[in-house]
């Protein structure tokens, strides 16, 4: 795709949409991404701000006043996964405690900077709250729906921020089909639809550019339920590329659990989009979704980078979660699956001795205490 000195909203048949619409699909009812940006450098980040809004000047809209609580700049860690050196980038230190965070932060900045005063959104724990605390924040009402299995201390963490949540019975997908249902009643500010999401959720990729001293990495290593660190990733680096900061964008290397994994098996077959499956439940309640709405996009994402994708068994992420609990990071089971990915992706020559490799890590373990208590019973 071209870099337009003016950049608008594109959707999947190439229509393009005005930034300043509120609107959070094409007419076709196919996902909007922002179109390619060209970049910044180091001389353009605001180090006076100590948030990830120090790259606004990356954004689509620089200048729409942010809601922010703060987040961004969270550790990067090294750790040791076998047999190989792995820097952790530990977004439990966001102010909801995930990565979410990032990416509405600029979501509900838009938003609010458009009118929209009210909003529906549905997620499995982590992505409502973080849209219940910026809506609290900016002063939007807010509406949540949530699957009946979502981690207590999530939908609490929603309530108390003043958002009104309803508890959906079945799976994550019934949720989501019930959000887009709904969404002629209000505006629907979905984190794995609204492309302003992904605009905030790239600016992980400028901080771990920071973080590792203005290099990129050979190898980012991340969960995918949706596959918006994917997109972000893909879209920070390849604009940090345009502006002639990096020579090469990392590979991008995913990891689903294996009750939940409609983008490996996808990926493996060399398809375009998933098929429809019915899955098991898994731990890993952040990344079970059945059909990720930006599936062809992520599985592009995914091969342009050079990159792959494994499937974590449930046995794994127990363990996974417990060593990384030994190391003091205190991860939920969707999070720590990245570490038996690095085993895997090491195993299958993906990652050697001679890479950089960068492994997110989403949520903290605090906001999935029920799933913690079952992984100490087992």
């Amino acid at each position: 795709m071209t870099v337009t000195d003016e950049p608008g909203l594109i959707d999947r048949a190439g229509r393009r949409y005005p930034l300043g619409e509120p609107r959070w699909r094409g007419d076709d009812g196919s996902p909007l991404l922002v179109e390619p940006l060209p970049g910044i450098g180091r001389e353009r980040i605001d180090t006076g701000v100590t948030s990830q809004w120090r790259y606004a000047a990356a954004l689509a809209r620089p200048d729409v006043p942010p809601v922010s609580l703060g987040e961004g700049r969270t550790p990067l860690l090294p750790r040791r996964f076998a047999g190989l050196d792995v820097a952790v980038k530990v977004e439990a230190h966001n102010p909801t405690a995930s990565f979410k965070d990032r990416g509405v932060s600029v979501l509900i900045s838009t938003l609010r900077a458009q009118g929209v005063r009210a909003v529906l959104e549905d997620s499995s724990g982590n992505g409502g709250s973080s849209i219940a605390a910026y809506c609290a924040a900016a002063g939007i009402d807010a509406r949540i729906l949530a699957p009946e299995s979502t981690s207590p201390a999530k939908v609490l963490q929603s309530r108390v921020h003043g958002a009104t949540v309803e508890l959906v019975p079945g799976s994550r997908q019934r949720t989501a089909d019930e959000a887009v249902r709904r969404s002629a009643e209000r505006f629907y500010a979905s984190h794995n639809w609204h492309p302003a999401f992904l605009d905030g959720v790239k600016l992980i990729a400028y901080e771990i550019w920071e973080d590792l001293g203005f290099r990129a990495p050979t190898a980012v290593v991340v969960p995918a339920g949706a596959g918006s660190l994917v997109l972000g990733c893909a879209a920070g680096f390849a604009e940090l590329r345009r502006a002639g900061q990096i020579d090469r964008v990392p590979r991008l290397l995913v990891s689903q659990p294996e009750h939940c994994c409609p983008l490996v098996r996808a990926f493996a077959a060399g398809a375009e989009a998933v098929e429809d499956a019915d899955w098991p439940a898994t731990i890993a309640e952040g990344t079970a979704i059945a059909r990720p709405v930006r599936d062809r996009e992520v599985l592009r994402a995914l091969r342009d980078s050079g990159g792959s994708a494994t499937a974590v068994p449930e046995r794994e992420l127990r363990s996974a979660t417990l060593e990384l609990a030994g190391t003091g990071l205190y991860a939920e089971p969707t999070s720590a699956q990245v570490v038996p990915a690095v085993a895997r992706f090491a195993r299958d020559g993906l990652l050697g001795p001679e890479d950089t490799v960068v492994a997110v890590l989403t949520g903290s373990g605090l906001k999935a205490s029920a799933a913690m208590s079952r992984l100490l019973a087992d």
